[in-house]
Parts: structure tokens; C-alpha cells; sequence
């Protein structure tokens, strides 16, 4: 078991009346971990603000996962030259997976010596000591960890949503598909131990979270590297317990490593929902084995076919990776076939690209045009599916959760099903963060509408 890092607040209120601005890339690791950056920055007094403009910090906290990601900081960084000129003493930092590779760390302090602070992602909980070191020295402050040292617990969190939350439940991953740089820069898996997850959603649910999703590079995991002989299924079990917590969630999951019995726990539990998020990442056999996934299509199928037994209602979502090295049109046909075996609900879809330092930066390219025309294929498909799915839904009484007014329309409110699909409905706003009953009405592909049955709030 790792080792457990208490955090130690500094107690020095140097950001009275000054500004931070947290920009994040990537996933909800990512969104996660910036919680946890604007909540130390609280602890000074730093308050966060929407305008760059106005902010005495800047942190880009940032993804490697994919090229794209990182062009897009390289070129804020460019634009953010100029703010930097006209405001010296502002502090502009960079943090997150991009810094963990030291090459990427190095380039960053060559091509843009103006930024003040570079760290990666074992030692975020040393944020407030970095800044001290800033502000007491006027030197820039390079501390990138080369391995991670343990858990920080009780480090402080700003979440902006106050009716969902996301709880880390382990950190890093130790399955090293050929693709993937997580984990060189998130490290090896390390859980931390159930009384403080309990701890911390009991904490969540007494300021009145309804619900929270338990994150980790992969879920079915937890609970590997502890003492003793309890899983992720274990986990869920005891966190079911929890009174006054409406819904559980969990992301992400790996088909490897997913048991029968958390498809079991899920189908018994009242408040873990039921939604499953299964990367299958590529539909050929050939494919999975050169990704190092460990599975193959067979298994995966046979997974799914196991959910639908035991939990017929439930969502199923997935991650589908187009253009991985040596991807064929005949591999390309598997990965469509298993998307109309599977059905789901969604997809998320992407095209391989290049990320050095990981074996399938070696292997043999697939043309970017090629990659282009099959990614425009998969989308296409599984919009389709998509819609046909949601129009199955027209005429059900869903239960729902409601999140307030929807972005483009004040007069409709917005939820999310157990099954994760987002409602869109007409009701008072006065039942924001309550449990009602919804008669859906119509079935889009990315939306489903409804109206809400009268004096239905359940929760």
C-alpha cells in the first residue's frame, strides 16, 4: 500500500484580495485534479475568476493524452506572452500530464522562458509552498517529481457544482496499452483506503451533494495494492450504506479486470446507477492484442451480453479508437460490427495520433486521410443508433435528477437519468437538486425530452 501524504495547509493569507484563473484540458482526471488546485489557491485567499485579464495566477493544467491537447496550450502560452509583459508580477504556471514528460518540461522552459512555474502531476499538493517560493525568491520554480511519492489526503477542493461530485478513488494505471502515456505521467496505481472515500462523501453528502462519481484511470482496480482483501465491488457495497446519498457513479472501467460480481452489485444496489463505461477501443482481435488491451472481442461480448441479462435497463457507453497502427479496412469493419452487436447508448470517438515515447509511436502509420473518412463512418453509426435508442425511450416514466435551467433556454430545465441520458424539460425552478419523475416525449441523439409528471419529486 502506498504511502499517505496528510496536507498541510500554510495558513498565510498571501492572496488577499488577488485572482486565479485555472484553465484544464482533458478528462475529468483533469477537471478533478483542478478542484483540488483552486481549493489550495482558496486556502491562501486567491478567489477564482473567469478573466485572465484580471488574474494575479494562471495555471494551465493540462492533458498529453492527445497531440491536439497539447498544441493548444503551446499556442495559449504564445498568446499569453503579451499579458505576461504587461503585468510582471502575475504568476503563470504550468501543471498537469504535459510537464511530467521531461523532454515536454524542458521544451516548455526553451520556448517560453516567461512562464514562472512548472510541475507535474505527483506533486500538485505542493502548490502553496511553490507559490511561497515565488513570491519570497522572484525566481521561477521548475519541480517536476520523476515518480509518484504516495496519496495526499485532505487537500481542500473547490467544486463549482454544488449537486454533483467527482471523488478520486485511486490514482495511475498499471495496464500500459501501446498507445497510452498515462501511465509515464499519472504513474503506477495506487488506491487510497476506504474510510476516506467514506469520509470524504459522508463529508459531501452533510453540504448537500446528491450525487458523486468515483474516478480512477481504471475502477476495477481498486483496492489491488491494499492490505487487505477488499475491491471495487466491496467498495460500492459499503458506499451504498451512505444515508442521504441519492446516486453513484463510476468511470472508467476496464473490460479486463470487470467481474461478475460488480455486474451484480450494480443490479442490487439502489443507489449505484446503472451505467456502464467499457472502452472497447477496437472491435478486432488483431488490434486489441497489438494495443495490449488483453482481452479480445469475444470476451468483451460476452461482458456485455452478462449486463444485459442482469441489468436489462442499463447504458452502455465506450470509448472507439479509429487509425491505430496497422488498422485494416477488414479490422475497421470489426470495430462497426461490434458497435451494432453492442448498441450504445453512446460513444465517444477518436482518431489515433502519435505519442512519443509509447511503443505505438514506433509501429506503422495509418494514413490521416484514410483515418478521416473511417472516423466520419463510426460517427455516423453511431448517431444512428444512438437516436434509435433514444426513441425507445418515448412514452417511459424515467426518474431524474435535476441540474437547473439548461444553457440555451432559461424556461427548460436540465437532468440526467440513472442511466446518465440528459433530459430536457418544462417545470418550477424551485426543483432543482430533487429526484422527479419525467414522461419522456421524444428521442434525440444526443438528448432526450419530457415532461414532468405533477407531484412527482421523490427525493
Amino acid at each position: 500500500m502506498s504511502e499517505v501524504i496528510r496536507y498541510q495547509s500554510q495558513n498565510k493569507k498571501i492572496g488577499e484580495g488577488k485572482f486565479v484563473f485555472i484553465q484544464s484540458f482533458g478528462c475529468q482526471m483533469n477537471e478533478r485534479d483542478a478542484e483540488s488546485l483552486s481549493g489550495m489557491l482558496g486556502d491562501l485567499g486567491y478567489q477564482p475568476t473567469e478573466s485572465r485579464d484580471k488574474a494575479d495566477i494562471i495555471l494551465l493544467n493540462t492533458c498529453c493524452v492527445r497531440e491536439t491537447a497539447e498544441s493548444k496550450v503551446f499556442g495559449l502560452l504564445g498568446r499569453l506572452r503579451k499579458l505576461k509583459v504587461a503585468k510582471p508580477d502575475l504568476i503563470l504556471g504550468v501543471c498537469g500530464c504535459m510537464p511530467q514528460q521531461e523532454d515536454v518540461a524542458k521544451r516548455i522552459r526553451h520556448s517560453f522562458p516567461f512562464v514562472d512555474l512548472i510541475f507535474g502531476t505527483h506533486n500538485i499538493h505542493e502548490l502553496p509552498r511553490m507559490i511561497y517560493q515565488i513570491r519570497e525568491n522572484q525566481e521561477a520554480v521548475l519541480e517536476v517529481w520523476a515518480t509518484e511519492k504516495g496519496i495526499a489526503e485532505n487537500v481542500p477542493v473547490q467544486r463549482k457544482d454544488k449537486l454533483k461530485a467527482w471523488v478520486t478513488i485511486m490514482y495511475g494505471c498499471n495496464n500500459f496499452c501501446t498507445y497510452c502515456i498515462v501511465p509515464y505521467v499519472r504513474g503506477r496505481e495506487r488506491s487510497r483506503t476506504p474510510e476516506d472515500i467514506r469520509r470524504e462523501i459522508e463529508e459531501l453528502v452533510q453540504e448537500g451533494y446528491q450525487e458523486v462519481t468515483l474516478l480512477g484511470q481504471n475502477v476495477n482496480s481498486y483496492g489491488k495494492d491494499l492490505e487487505q482483501n477488499y475491491r471495487f465491488a466491496d467498495l460500492l457495497l459499503d458506499l451504498d450504506k451512505i444515508e442521504g446519498l441519492k446516486r453513484i457513479r463510476f468511470m472508467t472501467s476496464h473490460p479486463r479486470d470487470f467481474d461478475d460480481k460488480l455486474i451484480e452489485v450494480v443490479a442490487s444496489s439502489k443507489k449505484v446507477c446503472e451505467h456502464y463505461h467499457l472502452p472497447a477501443q477496437a472491435g478486432s482481435n488483431r488490434i486489441l492484442k497489438a494495443m495490449n488491451r488483453g482481452y479480445t472481442r469475444e470476451h468483451y461480448l460476452e461482458l456485455i451480453a452478462k449486463i444485459k441479462k442482469f441489468v436489462p435497463n442499463a447504458s452502455i457507453t465506450a470509448d472507439l479508437m479509429v487509425g491505430f497502427p496497422g488498422e485494416t479496412e477488414e479490422d475497421f469493419q470489426d470495430t462497426l460490427d461490434l458497435v451494432r452487436q453492442v448498441r450504445y447508448d453512446s460513444a465517444f470517438t477518436f482518431v489515433y495520433n502519435i505519442r512519443t515515447g509509447t511503443p505505438a509511436a514506433t509501429m506503422e502509420q495509418v494514413p490521416e486521410e484514410i483515418k478521416s473518412e473511417r472516423i466520419q463512418r463510426l460517427i455516423e453509426l453511431q448517431n444512428q443508433i444512438s437516436l434509435a435508442n433514444n426513441q425507445a425511450d418515448e412514452g417511459k416514466i424515467l426518474e431524474v435528477l435535476v441540474e437547473g435551467e439548461t444553457k440555451n433556454n432559461p424556461d427548460r430545465l436540465a437532468g440526467r437519468t440513472r442511466t446518465n441520458k440528459l433530459v430536457v424539460f418544462t417545470g418550477p425552478l424551485e426543483i432543482s437538486g430533487k429526484l422527479v419523475q419525467v414522461k419522456i416525449t421524444k428521442g434525440r441523439p444526443n438528448l432526450l425530452e419530457g415532461e414532468l409528471v405533477l407531484n412527482s419529486t421523490i427525493g
